[in-house]
């Protein structure tokens, strides 16, 4: 999935506002102006479009884990003047499975709430597959979150977040 998808459907999910965003991204050290938010959050074939690169969407779930929970006492801020990219994506680190890590920790849920989740989705997860998503990489029972999974996840989160 693209990382501007992930940014857009997260907001819709959650029914993030404009300003709320802006101040996610503030809370991670990212520098980022409502213009430039509207820009990441369209899709491909609109006009101003502009990719959302791995980094920044990163630094939006960190925030996020911030803004929701607090920050930690032994966490500095590190400021970034990361700003948004025109040009083509780049090389993606952030996987899937991370970015599954950081929306548990960001919304305080539970194995079972995003179990119910994926299923909310149309995603029958047991609750071994779900545990195996978020093995280390490299372990013999790790397994890699598809683009599909991460799609049903988030329709899932916008069936339970917009009830």
């Amino acid at each position: 999935m693209q990382n501007n998808d992930v940014l857009r459907i997260f907001r819709y999910a959650l029914n993030i506002p404009d300003t709320t965003m802006v101040n996610i991204f503030t809370t991670a050290g990212c520098k980022i102006d409502r213009s430039q938010l509207l820009n990441l959050l369209k899709k491909r074939e609109e006009p101003n479009f502009v990719f959302c690169s791995s980094t920044l969407l990163e630094k939006f779930f960190d925030g996020l884990i911030i803004y929701n929970r607090g920050r930690q006492d032994d966490e500095p801020l590190k400021s970034s003047n990361q700003s948004v990219n025109r040009g083509k994506p780049q090389p993606e680190s952030l996987s899937n499975n991370l970015i599954l890590k950081k929306i548990r920790i960001a919304l305080d849920l539970k194995q079972d709430d995003m179990i119910e989740i994926f299923r909310l989705g149309n995603v029958n997860v047991t609750k071994g597959e779900f545990t195996a998503m978020f093995r280390k990489e490299g372990h013999k029972n790790y397994k890699e979150c598809g683009d599909q999974y991460m799609k049903k996840f988030l329709q899932g989160l916008a069936v339970r977040h917009r009830v």
